[in-house]
């Protein structure tokens, strides 16, 4: 599902238990390098403004940010919040599965429209 579509940008939700936005070129660009300066740019303040609403609205242990891009190759970003008590911490969410958890978070389609709103000056 599209939480949020400019002409440039799209950011999208991954099904998880935890709270994971990836956020998307609209031109599929192979290598970060190959953008225009602009809007590699600008991809980094939406990572920033989704850093910091996944921060203040979950209050998570940590931000994960990852680019592979081996699978689908081409740019995107993955904004994870991760918590202590998530199925995979300390790992990372493509790793081992170390426990079965239920977590406890606020309303997500809040969490959507806060980044929202913090996107449109953006």
């Amino acid at each position: 599902m599209i939480v949020y579509e400019d002409d440039d940008i799209y950011i999208e939700i991954e099904s998880s238990e935890i709270p994971w936005l990836k956020i998307f070129t609209k031109e599929p660009y192979r290598e970060l390098g190959d953008l225009p300066k602009s809007l590699r740019v600008r991809l980094w303040d939406v990572y920033d403004i989704i850093e910091f609403e996944m921060k203040n609205y979950y209050n998570p242990k940590k931000i994960n940010m990852a680019s592979f891009a081996n699978m689908l190759p081409r740019v995107h970003i993955h904004v994870m919040a991760r918590f202590e008590n998530d199925s995979y911490f300390p790992n990372s969410m493509w790793g081992e599965k170390l426990r079965e958890a239920k977590l406890d978070l606020p309303d997500e389609n809040e969490f959507y429209e806060k980044v929202r709103e913090a996107l449109k000056d953006v």
